[in-house]
């Protein structure tokens, strides 16, 4: 068998292999649909002890694969499987990936996450260093992959197995950066030189994101208005010094949705299908998550807002916990899926008991229940701090759910707000208290004007994203670059 591919995606997750969140669906839509768009595209990632086989058969490559970090001896394993047409290579090795987690328990994340995913850079490149040929593009995500760019960088120099190889580096999330004390850097591998400000060096630490931005030939971010808003201080975590320096190697990319899985018209999850032209199914959906979640059965005829995230401060679930009191005034129900900071999941819990029937709150995250909330709410929330791109906001187009949401990131580049002609749902200009209240306040009122709403939902659900929009952008990028794909 010969091992050769154009275009090569490294990343942490891939779903429906493995996923934490919209990374992990990225992962396992974009490549697929640059795959049937006609490109040699495959996907290197963590085999991890919780790891899904999503049914999908797989087969061991290689049981010895030398990787030298963080000794000579050490090796990993390879495994492959085909996901409907499209190969995704497993790295493992048994001490850094077979956990409970992936990343982080309540407590803390992994104390050794950064020797865990140098491991994984390194045995990244070491199997691509391995194919019969060079790939045209190595497209690093977010912080766990970042030093594959890196390591290409100055492995140019000599190796000219590389030379024709560009590299990509897309943030997803700025916050999230990979820094570590210092001396793991003089172990990663990567050269003296790096060691710099303008390298991988942050206040004295070892930063692994900056190292991909610093070494990349192209930097992207998951949205136009994420990459303007990143250079800034207010959204640059940091590092709008070194993302301003490469403004002219700064794209922002909007994600697509997946709309073969998020779609009432064809749902799996869902009690009953429902399209723009008949909206009944949707209150159908809704009548059935009401009694699954116990909730009061005079809520079918009142508004049931829908939360579906991480319970951290960044998804603005304290600005909902602040204004719950006043949002129980209103005569509404309130659906919360997610998990997150413990303080807040056991606020949420209180609140069940203050007040049952109205408030249902589930934590954890199951794909399942989150389709039939998109589907059963009325109004969806997301009162995001910064939202890179944001992909349950386009779910809840879909769905006929108009989004209630700040004014930032993808959630501006995607929500048209009311009251524009062509509104989509309602955006709000910062993260605080009062303007979220009052832009929940002002889309009750709409949904008050039966008419009035269902125009609105009918707009929202014939939105679309594609990821095939999304992916014709990236091979422009690509090619830019200088690859014959």
């Amino acid at each position: 068998m010969q091992f050769k591919h154009k275009i090569i995606y490294v990343a942490s997750e891939i779903f429906p292999f493995s996923k934490t969140g919209g990374l992990g669906d990225v992962l396992g839509a974009l490549p697929s649909e640059l795959r049937q768009m006609g490109q040699d595209v495959a996907v290197i990632t963590p085999f991890y002890g919780r790891l899904s086989t999503g049914g999908y058969p797989m087969r061991l490559l290689s049981s010895s694969m030398h990787v030298g970090y963080p000794w000579a001896p050490i090796t990993a394993e390879i495994y492959v499987s085909d996901y409907d047409g499209l190969p995704v290579y497993f790295i493992q090795r048994g001490e850094y990936f077979d956990r409970r987690f992936y990343y982080n328990t309540h407590q803390g994340e992994y104390f050794d996450n950064c020797e865990r995913f140098i491991f994984f850079c390194r045995a990244t490149v070491e199997w691509a260093r391995r194919m019969d040929v060079a790939p045209d593009i190595i497209h690093a995500h977010d912080w766990q992959a970042s030093l594959v760019p890196a390591f290409i960088h100055f492995q140019r120099r000599y190796d000219s197995f590389w030379s024709k190889t560009k590299t990509v580096q897309t943030i997803h999330n700025l916050a999230f950066q990979g820094r570590y004390a210092s001396r793991l850097f003089w172990e990663s591998g990567l050269p003296a030189e790096a060691w710099n400000i303008n390298g991988a060096e942050f206040w004295g630490d070892f930063n692994m994101l900056k190292s991909g931005i610093a070494y990349a030939d192209l930097v992207t971010t998951v949205s136009p208005s994420y990459a303007k808003e990143i250079v800034t201080p207010k959204f640059g975590c940091g590092l709008e010094g070194i993302l301003s320096s490469r403004a002219t190697d700064l794209k922002g990319i909007l994600n697509g949705a997946d709309y073969s899985v998020w779609s009432p018209t064809s749902d799996r999850y869902l009690p009953c299908k429902y399209t723009p032209e008949n909206l009944s199914g949707k209150k159908t959906c809704k009548e059935h998550l009401i009694y699954e979640l116990d909730l009061d059965p005079k809520l079918i005829d009142r508004p049931v807002l829908g939360f579906i995230g991480r319970l951290r401060r960044q998804k603005g679930i304290d600005l909902l916990i602040s204004i719950m009191p006043e949002l129980m005034k209103e005569d509404i129900g309130v659906i919360v899926l997610g998990e997150g900071n413990l303080e807040f999941e056991a606020r949420l819990q209180e609140m069940v008991e203050d007040y049952p029937g109205r408030l249902a709150v589930r934590v954890g995250y199951t794909e399942d229940l989150a389709h039939r909330i998109q589907a059963a709410s009325d109004i969806f929330l997301m009162p995001s701090r910064y939202e890179p791109c944001g992909l349950t906001q386009m779910y809840s187009l879909k769905f006929g759910t108009p989004p209630v949401a700040t004014a930032v990131g993808g959630l501006r580049d995607t929500i048209v707000s009311y009251p524009h002609g062509d509104a989509t749902g309602f955006i709000f200009p910062d993260a605080d208290p009062d303007m979220f209240f009052g832009a929940i306040k002002q889309a009750l009122a709409v949904w008050d004007r039966t008419e009035e709403w269902q125009e609105m939902q009918r707009r929202a659900m014939r939105t679309t994203y594609s990821w095939a929009e999304s992916g014709q952008h990236y091979i422009e990028s690509y090619r830019a670059l200088g690859a014959q794909i």
